[in-house]
């Protein structure tokens, strides 16, 4: 009996001793659970990259160039002054044109818009250019304008409407639908102005009829419905003589470091210093924007100063002091401004004076076209850290050109009238076309080309 006990015992001692073993794994594998990573499921979205197909290229032109108030009786009403010439070419062939009506201009011929087919899954380059010369009574000059593309934001910088301005807010709808477009004037005071834009009509509007009151005006341009591509056409009289017409193309929107190259200065004529002014605005707060302005072919700078700016009102300053030559003006502000420039090159009859524009930053390549005209250069601005080396070859096949600038400097090389050029750059690069003579100017930006189609993800 006492072995049959003893074994008893001894057998319930194992088991109590394999129980409390078996307890204290348990609350081991509990506590290390706690504290371990528990899996967890989960289902992904489902995506898929797609690239998407490119639309065709569309530039749409100006056309004729406008004259108001010829007709005594009716001082409103506008009349056809002088029929561009234009130049149009593309890496794949000459663009096709479609012409718009421009109802509210008597005698003109069709507004052109230029369109690039897509090939394959790419849009090609396209470009256009237009340019007229006048000589009359109330009109006198040369003026210049790339055909551009619709947007539904832009900006016109530049126009006046001091007594003996005739300028011209010109507003072309190249969409199968009506475009409502409302005018914000920025100046001393803010005023507005709403216009419907018929499907592909050019209509234009006189700029005292929207910025009356202001002395040095900035016009955003918002289109609901369609794009609209938006210029501003400026003349100008002395007395009873012509002194000037221009052609001035729409900014894109503000930023915060803008580069204007193209920029001539011409010795005072008749006394007066300010042959060549600057316009800027921060329609959204106050800001200190940093201007420097470096001559062609040099690094340093040639002057240098700051601007305080009031938000939502318009400031200008004259550039004095300048040697006559051609400059490239950097705008550097800490907040988004816009931005242009006004050169004359001299007072009365035979001059002429033009609005230079922001040029945006070419990093690969572009393509842009000269229009018939006087002298023509391409002047290139390379602000970047790095050397620049810039290939210009005429779509044509003629023997390519090549610009090697270093960095913080501007060059120019001269292109011919009525060619279109491809333009490729090792680093960014800003570049303008200058057309100048006795009495003729013109400065036209070359725009970035359309970048290609980037992929985007899809969840379905």
């Amino acid at each position: 009996m006492s072995g049959t006990r003893t074994f008893r015992v001894v057998a319930t001692s194992a088991r109590v001793v394999t129980g409390v073993a078996v307890a204290a794994a348990c609350v081991l594998g509990v506590v290390t659970a706690v504290h371990a990573p528990w899996p967890v499921i989960a289902h992904g979205p489902a995506q898929v990259e797609v690239t998407p197909l490119p639309g065709d290229s569309i530039l749409v032109c100006n056309g004729d160039l406008r004259a108001l108030g010829r007709d005594s009786s009716a001082p409103l009403d506008m009349q056809s002054a002088a029929s561009p010439n234009r130049t149009i070419g593309g890496v794949s062939g000459d663009p096709s044109s479609q012409g718009l009506a421009a109802p509210d201009l008597e005698g003109a011929g069709q507004v052109p818009v230029l369109t690039g087919a897509v090939d394959g899954r790419s849009a090609p380059l396209i470009a256009g250019a237009e340019s007229v010369t006048v000589a009359a009574d109330d009109l006198a000059g040369f003026a210049a304008l790339p055909c551009g593309a619709p947007r539904l934001e832009s900006w016109l910088v530049g126009g006046s409407i001091d007594t003996g301005t005739e300028d011209l807010v010109i507003l072309t709808n190249a969409a199968h639908v009506p475009s409502t477009v409302t005018l914000s004037v920025y100046g001393t005071t803010r005023s507005t102005r709403t216009v419907v834009v018929p499907s592909q009509t050019q209509i234009a509007l006189p700029l005292t009829s929207v910025a009356s009151g202001h002395d040095a005006p900035v016009v955003k341009v918002n289109a609901v419905g369609a794009p609209v591509r938006a210029s501003l056409q400026s003349s100008l009289v002395r007395v009873l003589d012509p002194a000037g017409i221009d052609l001035q193309d729409s900014i894109a929107g503000p930023q915060q470091n803008s580069v204007l190259t193209g920029v001539q200065a011409f010795a005072p004529s008749g006394g007066d210093a300010e042959m060549t002014v600057l316009r800027l605005l921060s329609p959204g707060a106050d800001a200190t924007a940093k201007v420097r302005v470096y001559a062609e072919g040099e690094t340093a700078t040639a002057d240098e100063f700051t601007v305080p700016l009031t938000a939502a009102l318009p400031t200008q300053v004259s550039l004095t002091g300048l040697a006559p030559g051609q400059y490239t003006v950097e705008v550097e502000a800490d907040a988004p401004v816009v931005a242009a420039a006004r050169q004359q090159d001299g007072f009365g009859l035979d001059s002429d004076f033009a609005w230079v524009t922001p040029a945006p930053e070419i990093a690969t390549e572009a393509l842009f076209a000269v229009p018939a005209g006087p002298d023509a250069r391409l002047q290139v601005a390379n602000t970047s850290n790095a050397e620049a080396t810039v290939t210009i070859e005429a779509v044509d096949g003629r023997q390519p050109q090549e610009l090697v600038i270093a960095a913080g400097e501007t060059r120019s090389i001269a292109v011919e009238a009525r060619a279109t050029y491809r333009l490729s750059t090792t680093a960014p690069v800003h570049a303008a076309v200058t057309m100048t003579s006795p009495g003729a100017l013109a400065v036209m930006p070359v725009q970035a080309s359309a970048a290609t189609e980037k992929a985007i993800t899809v969840y379905p």
